[in-house]
């Protein structure tokens, strides 16, 4: 296949074959995320009118909480607690989970946010053996998205904490501006949960009945139910990352942590080796590209930072070291997983369990 890049951002068909290109060479991500922008992003005064009456809604149906929200120690969610606690004034109940693999600056972060006013953090630490498993089942499979175990045990946790305390408003800190551009391919649904199930019985030990997990089908009856909605605030405002870092350390000190997704060991290790090393995917490519689009930064810009080298190399081993160690994983084995054949993850899919979650989508959506 011959080496193509779009000349507007920096995706290219090495990190995705789903992407397709024009006859001016632009590529269909960039040129979809330019054909929504008008639509979903509002870094503006219509921005502001928007973020007024969401806040004047949520105040106006106050219990103990107006909304919840999940907190990783990175930026986005972060900032987005600092808006919605500080300068917006409200009651938010916030979910982090405790993997074992937070680093030390994310550490510092999460205890900085957890004073902030108007703020309750609500720690969840999942069974550690179980999760142990299933993170070394999925490395044992191949596939591409290590971090569905960790997304799935967040947003299970953030479910049940809404249903508990009545709540219907789901603060995420999903945005445009850094993240318009996701690739599709190496990528699965984190609520996919017979494809948890069938990659941990068929790599992992033991069980997992003590994972607080959730199914897509599950998440949409009770989204349906509950009349649960997912807001994107972010996309109201002018979301500039460097903006956003100096405003947070300004207020409580917040540290850089290096970089999208490098807040927590596992999804470090995941963004910049798995992926990189086994897929021959560097996700810089779409993070850069999607601050190309919002107007962040330059083509030019984006092309110097991947000249850079994706990792340290001392400072990966020590990463991928203190995993090994935190998952009871030796060496030998890890070389045999990074050396194996990879996987997607359709193909630890139940045929018959694709057309039942086709068919509740529709009574759902029909429903709506």
């Amino acid at each position: 296949m011959k080496y193509k890049q779009c000349i507007r951002c920096v995706m290219d068909n090495i990190s995705d074959t789903y992407i397709t290109f024009d006859e001016e060479g632009y590529c269909n991500y960039c040129s979809n995320a330019i054909k929504i922008k008008g639509k979903v992003y509002f870094p503006n005064e219509k921005g502001q009118k928007k973020i007024q009456k969401l806040i004047n809604r949520l105040k106006s149906c106050r219990t103990e909480y107006d909304c919840i929200m999940g907190i990783s120690g990175g930026l986005d969610s972060s900032y987005l607690a600092y808006l919605g606690s500080v300068k917006w004034g409200l009651k938010i109940l916030a979910v982090h989970i405790d993997d074992g693999f937070d680093t030390e600056v994310s550490k510092r972060n999460i205890e900085k946010i957890s004073n902030f006013p108007n703020f309750n953090l609500k720690t969840i630490k999942p069974d550690a053996i179980q999760f142990k498993e299933l993170t070394k089942a999925f490395m044992r499979a191949g596939v591409p998205n290590l971090a569905i175990p960790q997304d799935n045990v967040l947003f299970a946790g953030v479910y049940k904490y809404l249903k508990s305390n009545c709540l219907k408003t789901f603060l995420s800190g999903s945005n445009f501006a850094l993240e318009c551009i996701l690739q599709k391919g190496n990528t699965h649904s984190a609520y996919d949960l017979r494809n948890i199930n069938c990659i941990h019985k068929k790599f992992g030990k033991g069980k997992l009945n003590n994972l607080n997990l959730i199914s897509d089908i599950k998440k949409d009856i009770d989204k349906f139910i509950f009349r649960i909605e997912t807001i994107s605030p972010l996309n109201f405002i002018d979301y500039n990352r460097t903006n956003a870092m100096k405003e947070l350390e300004k207020y409580c000190g917040f540290e850089y942590y290096g970089g999208k997704h490098l807040e927590n060991e596992l999804t470090k290790f995941i963004q910049q080796y798995w992926f990189y090393e086994k897929f021959g995917v560097d996700k810089r490519k779409s993070h850069l590209s999607s601050m190309i689009v919002s107007g962040q930064i330059t083509r030019d810009e984006a092309l110097k930072e991947l000249n850079k080298p994706i990792y340290d190399e001392s400072e990966m081993k020590n990463t991928i070291n203190s995993i090994l160690k935190k998952l009871d994983l030796s060496n030998h084995e890890f070389n045999i997983v990074m050396q194996s054949k990879t996987h997607q993850h359709d193909e630890y899919l139940i045929s018959r369990y694709r057309k039942l979650k086709k068919i509740l989508s529709k009574i759902i959506s029909h429903a709506n």
